[in-house]
């Protein structure tokens, strides 16, 4: 089982991320599950949101406690929010930021981690762009494919056509799609590093 833990802020989409991302790998198959968890239901309160992925039936349903991959939308709560609790150090790491892990202070803490599992993607640039909105959401669940490979960008992209339509899909699509050719450049460099 494959275990992802999202953490944002509301508003932000973080719970829709985890629904997207749970819809992505039941449309290859597998078994998927989605939940969030809520502390302050008011926008700009810190949001997480839990997804497994499996080959198999999913019967927990406690939080993600030790997550294969984080995804952090919001920079600002590396500060805050002990987001990093419980990430193995062969874990994935996808930040929302156009800073690097040095620059945000958390250089030594993801020193042993695999270089290629260490992405930052610009998700609220790239949804300013494409959708109009700062919506960073669909945009990290395409670094997400690109960075570990558990869902395709296409079933990611299906998934998004699923939830919205018209524009702001064609726009979260768009998103996505540059993200995941962010990311997948970014390993590219760091595996020739």
């Amino acid at each position: 089982m494959f275990e992802v833990r999202i953490h944002g802020r509301g508003g932000q989409g973080v719970v829709t991320a985890a629904e997207m991302l749970s819809v992505a790998a039941f449309l290859e198959g597998k078994h998927a599950q989605a939940f969030p968890s809520f502390g302050s239901e008011r926008m700009g309160a810190p949001v997480v949101a839990y997804c497994r992925i499996s080959d198999r039936e999913i019967r927990l349903r406690e939080p993600v406690l030790s997550p294969q991959a984080l995804i952090v939308q919001d920079p600002t709560l590396l500060n805050q929010v002990d987001l990093f609790s419980g990430v193995a150090r062969d874990g994935y790491i996808l930040i929302n930021t156009t800073r690097t892990f040095e620059e945000l202070g958390i250089g030594d803490f993801v020193r042993e981690f695999p270089a290629e599992h260490l992405c930052t993607v610009p998700a609220t640039d790239l949804a300013l762009k494409h959708v109009g909105r700062p919506v960073p959401n669909a945009a990290l669940l395409g670094g997400f494919a690109a960075a570990t490979g558990r869902v395709s960008v296409d079933s990611v992209r299906a998934a998004i056509r699923e939830r919205f339509s018209g524009r702001i899909a064609d726009g979260n699509v768009a998103a996505a799609t540059a993200a995941y050719e962010h990311v997948l450049h970014g390993i590219q460099e760091a595996s020739h590093a």
